[in-house]
């Protein structure tokens, strides 16, 4: 009997990296179903593009490479990182951004770091923030949910603005944004911010319609649907708890502290949990096995510094939600982690 040596990812299921690929795709479809209930059909576009893309990007790469292109596509890894970040980003924003984000992912991020197992960084966390920082006004277009729309969307108009900017009666995405009375409208989490920064209480904040009484309309469910799909992923055995349990943890903990201290200036720990991309995050981008920690005591630190950066970026940072920054930080941080948290070696006395 062999003994194979394998460079990460590394997964205690026996299933191969296709099929937990394809586990984790499905593991994304009641969050999905949220999001194109919320935010109507251009998720969905999104998501075709990112895919279309993942694949163009990975075979060209591969091609250069020299690698069998075929074989490599099959493994699913480009597909579920393009998946990803079409779900990271607003379903609004024009095509080309989630083009060049996806081929950054693929091309910077994973192919010239050597591939699957190799990579640094979550490619798409790095592509979001690449993204972001490049263009913000395009990564912030959020619209309001479809119960909330002044000009509703329907028809081709998905198809419009991602396309052209505009939905198919002219509109832009500043004006359909808007509300009755010319006002526009933010997320829950920008709401939030720029109410407190305006010295507002955070119950006077929540009295606006883009909240639904404890998170914000809309993105609670969301959140909710990616939850039922990490626990499938959970009950699979294709991630482990630690990370995700250590995210949340830190989360609760850090802004239980804030809120009881204050809570006319910090939201409810039940905000922070279902609000942005809390459980996309914790569940499907934190677990990454390649860029993640590997030691068991690593994986509940990682998790923590993950849930105590993006409170911190929350409460005090530039950025209302702060997922992707948290997740390079904490991959930053893994070799450390990963060197102080290592098993001792079976027979070695400790500090031999």
């Amino acid at each position: 009997m062999s003994f194979r040596i394998a460079t990460s990812p590394h997964q205690h299921s026996l299933a191969q990296t296709p099929a937990l690929m394809r586990t984790v795709a499905l593991a994304c479809l009641p969050g999905i179903a949220a999001q194109l209930y919320f935010f109507g059909y251009a998720v969905l576009i999104q998501i075709a593009l990112a895919i279309v893309t993942a694949w163009a990007s990975e075979a060209l790469m591969l091609k250069i490479r020299n690698k069998p292109v075929l074989l490599r596509l099959k493994d699913h890894s480009a597909l579920v990182t393009g998946l990803l970040l079409a779900l990271a980003i607003p379903a609004a924003a024009p095509w080309w951004i989630i083009v060049l984000g996806t081929a950054f992912a693929i091309i910077v991020v994973k192919q010239l770091y050597g591939g699957l197992g190799h990579n640094l960084f979550n490619p798409a966390m790095a592509a979001y923030v690449l993204l972001l920082i490049s263009y913000p006004q395009q990564m912030t277009s959020w619209l309001p949910p479809t119960t909330l729309q002044h000009h509703a969307m329907t028809g081709a108009d998905p198809v419009c603005l991602v396309f052209s900017g505009f939905s198919c009666q002219g509109f832009s995405v500043s004006q359909l944004k808007a509300d009755v009375d010319g006002r526009t409208m933010a997320t829950a989490l920008d709401t939030l911010r720029n109410d407190l920064t305006a010295g507002k209480t955070v119950s006077e904040s929540m009295q606006q319609p883009v909240f639904d009484g404890y998170s914000g309309l809309g993105w609670s469910w969301i959140n909710f649907g990616f939850l039922v799909g990490g626990l499938f992923l959970l009950q699979r055995r294709v991630i482990q708890w630690r990370i995700p349990v250590a995210v949340l943890s830190s989360l609760v903990l850090c802004s239980s502290i804030a809120w009881l201290s204050d809570s006319d200036r910090f939201a409810t720990p039940l905000f922070q949990l279902f609000s942005g991309g809390t459980m996309l995050a914790a569940f499907f981008i934190a677990t990454d096995p390649v860029s993640a920690s590997t030691t068991a005591k690593g994986r509940l630190i990682y998790g923590a510094l993950i849930g105590l950066l993006v409170f911190v970026i929350r409460t005090f940072g530039g950025y209302p939600d702060g997922w992707a920054f948290a997740v390079m930080l904490a991959n930053l941080s893994v070799p450390l982690i990963d060197a102080y948290t290592k098993p001792r070696t079976y027979g070695h006395r400790s500090g031999n």
